[in-house]
């Protein structure tokens, strides 16, 4: 089998473009294409919900398909989608080619975000897929990084058209190749492996019931993390300021979020490695309500120990969205179950940023009291879940 390092560096740096070109696309564009396109920002953003909530509708299909065929296929085909989604944006005239360049962009994001990658290598690895999971999260966990930064310059040295279709040659230049070269399916020797996986999954049978509760405390727990991620990645300056952090200060504070993601998930993949993902997951889940009490009571000198906990506590998360299915499910029809499990998220997700900046509009910096009590409740949602094999004999 293909060494898993090559396997984990081409995942993870495919990875980084995909997110770069679709979900960080927009905080550096929004306002130029909205001004050529003769519409208002806002709108721009809707698009991008649009998006969301196409993907949260094919998640689970996509899943399916990389159930039965492998990552190599269903990535590499949606590197073209990725592709054909952008060059849309680039040509579009209004508001309605706009649209129509979002939907595809949703299909794309649908096949090619975390969900996706996670399937395709818990295809290829089984229960041995966490640390290449943690791996790829690693490296994706720059696409802000890279993307924002190359996104305004190309925007400001040639025009946001421009932009578009520089990331859309990008998917077919360099992340064509990267997903080509995944092995197209576990070898024929491996085979056997994956079915014993697969059956010592189910050998410790669970109940219907317990299965359900399971799945739908796992939903739950997504859609507030996903929904707390994206609403601080869209107003977290801003909330800073109206707690009383100075601008220059707020964007500083800021600024560690990606640090500290980068920071939680090497935290991951090194002490935490060895401890179960329910236990990292239940941790990490606690971070951003702590650090929200912790920068309500305290006030401006906290600013810094909120963004940190709130981001390496994200990390985390990330990572325990692929390895808790794994986990507490097993191999089997893991790609599906990951796409069902993230339809909540990606509405909460497509809703977030609205939502978050109606309630900082009404409340201020008390709108903190509410991502706060989101994350209490996702951490009790953890605390409630049970792993089968850590009540096995």
């Amino acid at each position: 089998m293909q060494h898993r390092s090559l396997t984990v560096t081409s995942l993870g740096i495919a990875q980084t473009l995909a997110w770069a070109s679709s979900y960080y696309l927009p905080a550096m564009l929004a306002t130029s294409m909205a001004r050529d396109l003769g519409i208002r920002t806002p709108t721009v953003f809707l698009g991008f919900s649009l998006a969301l909530v196409v993907s949260a509708l094919l998640g689970p299909l996509a899943g399916k398909l990389i159930d039965r065929h492998g990552g190599r296929p269903v990535l590499a085909a949606n590197s073209f989608v990725f592709a054909a989604g952008l060059a849309g944006l680039a040509v579009a005239q209004g508001p309605v080619g706009m649209m129509l360049a979002w939907a595809v962009l949703g299909v794309a994001m649908a096949a090619g975000l975390y969900e996706a990658a996670f399937a395709a290598l818990v295809h290829l690895y089984g229960k041995d897929a966490r640390g290449a999971i943690t791996g790829i999260t690693l490296l994706a966990g720059f696409a802000s990084t890279v993307g924002w930064p190359l996104t305004a310059w190309l925007e400001l040295e040639w025009g946001w058209r421009t932009a578009c279709w520089v990331w859309a040659g990008l998917h077919l230049g360099v992340a064509l190749p990267l997903n080509l070269l995944l092995p197209a399916s576990p070898a024929a020797g491996a085979a056997p492996l994956e079915e014993a996986q697969a059956a010592q999954a189910s050998s410790e049978p669970v109940s219907a019931q317990n299965a359900s509760r399971t799945a739908v405390l796992l939903a739950f727990v997504f859609a507030v993390t996903w929904f707390i991620s994206t609403a601080m990645a869209a107003h977290l300056p801003r909330l800073l300021q109206i707690q009383g952090v100075p601008l220059a200060t707020a964007l500083i504070f800021a600024g560690l979020v990606g640090p500290a993601q980068v920071a939680g998930r090497l935290l991951e993949y090194g002490l935490l490695r060895n401890i179960h993902p329910l236990v990292s997951a239940r941790v990490a889940g606690a971070m951003h309500s702590v650090g929200a009490l912790v920068f309500l009571a305290v006030g401006v000198p906290a600013g810094a120990v909120f963004t940190v906990l709130h981001g390496a506590g994200n990390g985390v998360l990330t990572i325990a969205k692929g390895t808790l299915p794994l986990v507490l499910f097993g191999v089997k029809e893991y790609g599906a179950r990951q796409g069902l499990l993230m339809v909540p998220a990606r509405f909460a997700q497509a809703l977030s940023p609205w939502l978050f900046g109606l309630a900082l509009d009404r409340f201020g910096g008390a709108a903190l009291w509410f991502s706060a009590a989101l994350g209490a409740l996702a951490f009790a949602a953890l605390m409630a879940l049970r792993d089968k094999a850590a009540v096995s004999p």
